[in-house]
């Protein structure tokens, strides 16, 4: 029989210190033996894991698991500070007992065995993301994933690193499905495993490599480094490992089960099934039904582009910064795939002015809705001075337009232009209009909301907008731009 006490005997003072410290952490935190989704999660190599689907598949336990035991300096975010209540609570009964301390000024805990810290942070609000800039941890980890905004997502794991070469770095996510629209962004960042129109779907737990180039994630055959414009790009490996109720023994005998039979539809499938595909319920006052973009996006897909001049064209300029300049084609009824530019490639009026011409190719006759807020201006009065049929739109000024009932005001452009969409959209009597899919452009269109004022019908701006989704919606506005077939109400500032 193998003795371990006369076994320690024999190893050196530095092999003794390795031996004590894999016991403490073992002791500290492992994955159940039974719950072998959350094994896998915590062995995984991904760079980038998603892990969960599912209530209670043990999720929260597995950010906190590799925190005190696999990596050095770690973060578990949420979106809200008071939704951290229960996982710092765990944290205690795991830490506990040993001589690690936990500073609730700094919501951090230090001294955790192995030379280890653990923080939580939140980001209520876009805003609140700078206060972790430049501030590197070897683990970001994510509670309920699908509640922060994507850029604010990408913003937070750029310092996912360590000074340390020996200590892995990695980013790991837990959530449940997104029960709202603006949260379906995890489902296009994890596509081969979530999205149904996926090409290639993955295998739960597979490797696949992305690299971000020009502001877009491009799936790679592995992670070799390649050289792109004169920089050498390595891609980091991504996966999805679904878990359920069922996988977790410390809850699959409690009558947590029955609570989640109990929700209402959707959620009771997407929490107790993990459903990602599952439709949700439109929010209140939500200017475009879900339904009618789906419907649109069949229509093009059914569709072959026609073959015929672009008959009109809507432009979100940008200049600079994050923001993308976004151009909507448009064939009569039939919407061509958008075209998107970054902003740092559109230094200035010109610039955005030369892409639209290029877009066009030959159909110079095509009308050009411009937004003239801001840096459009500069794109509109240059196309205008060299003889393009223009329509400068300002979203914030005044119309004396109705809806086509005639009965309801607008309170200004903007509320005109979507409203003029959603009735375009309309199954009954639109115009049997043709979108493509994409999931930015269906998360704009779907995410404006609208309220009844003194003075008609009111769009929510775009900087609210732009707060939940977390980037502007220029995708969504582009095409909205490109449905003004004349304007059709009097505009005054």
């Amino acid at each position: 029989m193998f003795d371990l006490q006369a076994a320690l005997a024999f190893l050196t003072p530095s092999e003794k210190s390795l031996v004590d410290k894999l016991l403490m952490d073992s002791l500290l935190w492992m994955p159940h033996p039974d719950n072998v989704p959350q094994i896998l999660a915590y062995a995984s190599e991904a760079d980038i894991l998603y892990y969960g689907g599912a209530a209670g598949g043990g999720k929260s336990d597995l950010l906190l698991g590799l925190a005190v035991t696999a990596h050095k300096k770690s973060i578990i975010f949420r979106r809200e500070y008071v939704q951290l209540r229960e996982m710092i609570d765990r944290s205690t009964e795991i830490l506990g007992s040993t001589k690690a301390r936990y500073n609730q000024t700094s919501s951090r805990w230090v001294d955790i065995p192995g030379g280890r810290t653990l923080e939580f942070g939140a980001v209520q609000h876009e805003k609140f993301r700078e206060k972790y800039k430049g501030r590197p941890h070897d683990l970001k980890a994510f509670d309920e994933v699908c509640d922060f905004p994507e850029s604010v997502f990408r913003f937070l794991i750029a310092w996912n690193r360590s000074t340390n070469p020996e200590q892995r770095c990695r980013v790991v996510c837990a959530g449940n499905p997104p029960t709202h629209v603006e949260g379906e962004w995890v489902i296009r960042y994890w596509a081969p495993w979530l999205s149904e129109e996926h090409s290639n779907p993955a295998e739960p737990g597979e490797l696949r490599w992305f690299a971000s180039i020009e502001g877009k994630d491009i799936e790679c055959p592995n992670g070799d480094p390649f050289e792109h414009e004169g920089q050498m790009i390595t891609p980091l490996s991504r996966t999805f490992i679904p878990s359920k109720l069922s996988d977790n023994p410390f809850l699959s005998d409690t009558n947590y089960r029955a609570v989640l039979q109990g929700l209402p539809e959707p959620l009771r499938s997407q929490l107790l099934d993990g459903d990602f595909h599952i439709r949700k319920p439109d929010a209140p006052q939500q200017v475009i039904p879900t339904e009618w973009v789906r419907l649109a996006n069949q229509r093009w897909r059914d569709r072959e582009r026609p073959d015929e001049p672009i008959t009109r064209i809507g432009v979100d300029p940008s200049r600079g910064g994050a923001d993308t300049m976004e151009l909507a084609p448009r064939i009569d009824t039939y919407y061509c795939e958008l075209l998107s530019y970054p902003g740092t490639g559109v230094p200035d009026g010109p610039t955005g002015a030369a892409l639209v011409v290029a877009a066009l190719g030959e159909d110079l006759d095509a009308q050009i809705n411009v937004d003239v807020i801001g840096v459009g201006a500069s794109v509109s009065d240059i196309l205008v001075v060299d003889g393009f049929s223009v329509v400068p739109v300002n979203f914030g000024a005044g119309t004396k337009a109705m809806e086509k009932t005639g009965q309801l005001n607008f309170a200004n452009v903007r509320a005109e232009a979507y409203w003029r969409m959603r009735e375009a959209l309309d199954p009954l009597d639109g115009d049997d209009l043709a979108i493509p899919p994409g999931d930015e452009l269906f998360a704009d269109l779907v995410a404006p909301r609208w309220v009844m004022t003194a003075r008609g019908i009111l769009v929510e701006p775009k900087k609210d907008i732009r707060k939940r989704l977390g980037r502007s919606p220029g995708k969504g506005d582009a095409v909205v731009l490109a449905n003004f077939e004349e304007v059709t109400g009097v505009f005054f500032k």
